[in-house]
């Protein structure tokens, strides 16, 4: 088998192919003939020696990518061969509250999914619909999952509610799809007319060019009649946070997602938060339980994940230097043959 290894941090130069025998599943673990490996800004962070947690050396890259069950090990009860599966972000978290005990992420501190065979613990995986192909399964298990714990996690999302969605990555284009499926007004600021265009239709009410219009919370206040947004997903951190607040309805949500920034400070203008109740309210992806009920409210909504491109698995560099570069519009995907 070939699987790809951060060898050293800091250019995609540190990122090596090696071969290596096809490893043996042993009690409880699957053997993943992935077919798919999708790329997060959190890489990015990896790549750059800038992600919070410790970088296990030479990793195998990447949280997100989905393929089939080809062996399974004794005591396996949760999958079968032939089973499509995806691995969890942070495999061992299933449920309820994230804890320090848990801090183990795929890509990271555990061998990820830059490979053509995956060895997980059954219960760090969950399964996939036939109604998604192999690229966009893979696109599920970090920006999904960020979108819906988005969404879902804080006050509860009513049909009729309006989200605001900043920009066109991963996680954005996630939250419009889903937000549109649950009945909700979706605004998004983008620089650009022409993905603008794209966002619409996708479903977006209106898109706000942010380039154009810097003071954008005024906008979402036009829009909405002075109420402002009852929940929004702040993606940029100390670049856009007063934005974000600023488009909150009185007791509105902001998720706060931003990571990697280069500001070390969030600053919010006094006056700003003296005239609101809003919550900030932090989310960092989500457990197994949340990447299953995501698979289900896609598959059920028949939501395809937005993929921008898709490379060979001998030109994965050349994939994450294409994803570096911001160029693209949805996910951008590794295809394993």
């Amino acid at each position: 088998m070939r699987s790809y290894h951060l060898r050293t941090p800091g250019s995609l130069d540190g990122i090596v192919l090696r071969e290596r025998e096809i490893p043996t599943p042993g009690p409880g673990e699957i053997l993943v003939r992935v077919r798919a490996a999708a790329f997060n800004k959190r890489d990015a962070l990896i790549l750059q020696g800038r992600y919070p947690l410790p970088i296990r050396p030479d990793v195998i890259p990447l949280s997100d990518g989905a393929g089939e069950v080809v062996a399974a090990g004794e005591r396996v009860t949760r999958f079968r061969v032939g089973d499509r599966a995806v691995g969890s972000y942070w495999p061992r978290w299933h449920g309820g509250r994230l804890s320090t005990d848990l801090y183990d992420q795929l890509g990271n501190t555990l061998d990820g999914m830059l490979t053509e065979y995956a060895l997980l613990d059954q219960e760090w995986a969950v399964g996939v619909p036939d109604s998604l192909d192999w690229a966009e399964a893979a696109t599920l298990p970090c920006a999904a999952v960020t979108a819906w714990t988005s969404l879902t996690g804080g006050q509860g999302l009513l049909p009729g509610r309006t989200v605001l969605t900043p920009g066109s990555g991963g996680v954005s284009l996630f939250a419009l799809q889903l937000a549109k499926s649950a009945g909700c007004q979706v605004i998004c600021t983008t620089s650009s007319d022409a993905k603008a265009e794209r966002l619409k239709t996708l479903g977006a009410d209106h898109v706000i060019n942010y380039a154009t219009t810097p003071e954008w919370s005024a906008a979402v206040r036009r829009i909405t009649g002075g109420e402002g947004a009852d929940l929004v997903l702040d993606t940029m951190g100390p670049e856009t946070i007063e934005q974000s607040m600023r488009s909150s309805a009185l007791y509105g949500e902001v998720v706060m997602l931003g990571g990697g920034a280069t500001d070390p400070y969030l600053r919010i203008d006094t006056a700003t938060y003296a005239r609101t109740m809003a919550t900030i309210r932090r989310v960092f992806v989500g457990s197994r339980a949340d990447l299953a009920d995501l698979v289900r409210a896609v598959d059920v909504n028949a939501i395809r994940p937005v993929v921008d491109r898709v490379f060979p698995f001998a030109e994965a560099q050349d994939a994450f230097a294409y994803y570096l570069s911001g160029q693209a519009f949805g996910k951008v995907v590794v295809g394993i043959d």
